[in-house]
């Protein structure tokens, strides 16, 4: 292994420490958790915050992410989706379907946190002051089912069932309503919400898709922290944007909120429910504000320029946010001006700022981030690195992936295509139907740009991406053979028609809603956004990752599409490796990423890689 000091800084800034924005308790909020990377594995930590202990509390050979705290702060509850010594009958590491497990906050035995309860894929936990816990499950034979669990070790009570995607959201402070999301009209980019009773009836239902004719979304924020408060806040889009309003649905009310600001919005209480936490998400970045109910207008809370992935109101007022930006690591900062927390060990290295680019597309203008390497001139082999979701985006945040690039001579291209949320509910719904085709036809748009602009070289353009950009990246290199020289795809959809069938229950779901129907409902739709309909026509060199267990992007479909490379000797290769969708251990992170650099570099030269 490389040693510290001649360590290239691609590889450090996988390897230094982070933490993610710490979760307290909220009755007892010096207790707290965080996900940190300091063993190598991303893993969940427990955080006394009086006496400022700190003790890991998973501890996996493949990392843990999912954790909860009790309201009292006495137990974490975490998921577990195998290879665990505490269900040894779950099927293989990272498939994402398991089982909730307990632990004391002051550390002790794991324990199966609803013992009756089968293991599952997680949709949406809310634990109780009482000890009781409204569990959400999803399986391929049940569709979505909500279990109320009334104490420790009692029989689940199921409250709810249905087909289609569903979730819990929220319990109320005093236990006696729960926030549902559910997909019952069929629609998965679109929920509606229904509080329930424990005993599952039903108070209200808030529906903003009047049975599938008005494509608006619902999504739920959170009950008010107060005793006896059954106000709820939840997200809407009745505006074209995601933005806060109050609901009561005991009282049957609906409050708007004068929060008139750009792009999309989003709120939490603060502790005592006397004021909202607004994150506000614009043109690639974020901020935070803060507004009381009644008050003419928010007022903000100031945060550097750069990215906000997370922020939470403390009891005493004061804001802890995770920040960050294209070129500066993220930090856990506090509106006091402490940084909350700081993990121990090297930090990691800053990066190149990014440069906005808006470009002229086929609908609308594109917004795309652009990394440029500190020395050179253009053009420059350069990489499209395109984000996944597809309703996501990306911002001006720190990522160890496109780093690396730069470091290595390449600039950088991101692409916020029609599908990426943050430029209102029209761009984000845009892609239905002719799904992949609507997203490609926009990075096509900044991919001219980008030649034009002088800052590519065309003969060494890379396509690129995880997830949905690797999906993306199979059906642009089919579809587009002349555009790219390479392709690089991880854990991408390949075979779109077994993809539906293999897939977990809810991507199911979100497949009928962006196609109209299943594979057999509607062929010709699956055929013309199926990457393996062009296989044929791929010529540039394809570089291939998959997670053996990934229920999103299954490994099944993966192999059909390298098959047909390999049977007309397509240059291609192909990396599988034993997790899911991706992997939480950081030398798996750094191996994937320096097996995609030397593929590159060998077909479309520039030298080695750093540090091999």
């Amino acid at each position: 292994m490389t040693t510290d000091a001649a360590m290239p800084d691609w590889e450090k800034r996988f390897r230094a420490p982070r933490v993610s924005l710490p979760d307290w308790a909220e009755d007892a909020p010096d207790r707290s958790l965080f996900v940190s990377n300091a063993t190598g594995t991303y893993e969940i930590y427990a955080w006394d915050r009086k006496t400022g202990e700190q003790r890991q509390v998973t501890n996996r050979p493949d990392g843990t992410t999912d954790g909860v705290l009790s309201p009292d702060g006495e137990w974490i509850w975490w998921f577990d989706d195998g290879r665990s010594s505490s269900v040894p009958d779950l099927p293989s590491y990272g498939d994402e379907f398991g089982v909730w497990m307990r632990q004391p906050f002051g550390g002790g035995e794991d324990e199966p946190a609803a013992p009756g309860l089968a293991p599952s894929y997680p949709a949406g936990l809310a634990i109780g002051r009482d000890g009781s816990a409204v569990i959400g499950r999803s399986t391929d034979e049940d569709g979505t089912t909500v279990h109320l669990v009334r104490a420790p070790g009692a029989e689940p009570v199921e409250i709810y069932r249905h087909r289609e995607s569903a979730g819990v959201g929220d319990l109320s402070h005093d236990g006696t309503l729960i926030a549902l999301e559910h997909t019952e009209h069929g629609d998965a980019m679109h929920s509606a919400l229904r509080v329930v009773r424990p005993d599952g009836s039903t108070v209200a239902e808030l529906d903003d898709t009047e049975g599938g004719t008005k494509e608006l979304g619902l999504s739920v924020l959170g009950f008010a922290p107060v005793a006896g408060d059954t106000r709820l806040l939840v997200g809407h889009q009745r505006r074209g944007r995601w933005e806060p309003m109050i609901w009561d649905p005991v009282a049957g009310t609906e409050t708007p909120l004068p929060i008139d600001l750009p792009g999309d919005v989003g709120a939490e209480w603060y502790p005592d429910g006397s004021a909202l936490l607004v994150e506000h998400e614009f043109e690639a970045r974020s901020e935070l504000w803060r507004y009381e109910p009644g008050a003419d207008a928010p007022v903000r809370v100031e945060t550097p320029a750069g990215t906000v992935s997370g922020a939470t109101a403390r009891p005493d007022g004061t804001v802890e946010y995770l920040w960050s930006s294209a070129e500066r690591p993220p930090v856990v900062r506090s509106t006091s001006g402490a940084v909350v927390l700081d993990p121990p060990g090297a930090k990691a290295p800053p990066s190149v700022a990014v440069e906005d680019a808006w470009v002229e597309g086929p609908g609308g203008r594109i917004h795309a981030l652009v990394q440029k390497p500190a020395t050179g001139e253009g053009p420059f082999p350069t990489i499209f690195e395109i984000h996944g979701g597809p309703t996501w985006h990306d911002s001006d945040a720190f990522a160890s992936g496109p780093a690396a690039w730069v470091d290595h001579g390449f600039a950088v291209v991101r692409v916020n295509y029609r599908g990426s949320t943050g430029y209102g509910r029209a761009w984000t719904d845009a892609l239905k139907h002719r799904v992949g085709l609507i997203e490609l036809e926009d990075i096509a748009a900044v991919r001219e740009w980008s030649v034009k602009s002088g800052l590519a070289d065309p003969d060494r353009l890379v396509l690129a991406g995880g997830s949905w950009g690797g999906y993306l990246t199979l059906l642009g290199l089919g579809t587009q053979p002349d555009a790219w020289a390479l392709g690089l795809a991880a854990v991408p959809v390949a075979d779109y028609v077994t993809a539906y069938h293999d897939e977990m229950e809810a991507l199911k779901a979100m497949d009928r809603t962006l196609l109209g129907g299943t594979p057999e409902e509607v062929p010709e739709r699956f055929e013309a956004s199926s990457p393996l309909t062009y296989v044929d026509a791929v010529r540039a060199p394809v570089y291939i990752s998959a997670g053996v267990n990934d229920p999103r992007c299954p490994i099944r479909q993966v192999e059909n599409y390298v098959d047909r490379l390999a049977a007309r000797g397509a240059v291609h290769e192909v990396y599988r490796y034993d997790a899911g969708h991706g992997s939480l251990v950081v030398e798996e992170r750094i191996k994937q990423v320096r097996l995609e650099l030397e593929f590159a570099l060998k077909h479309l030269g520039g030298g080695a890689v750093q540090g091999a």
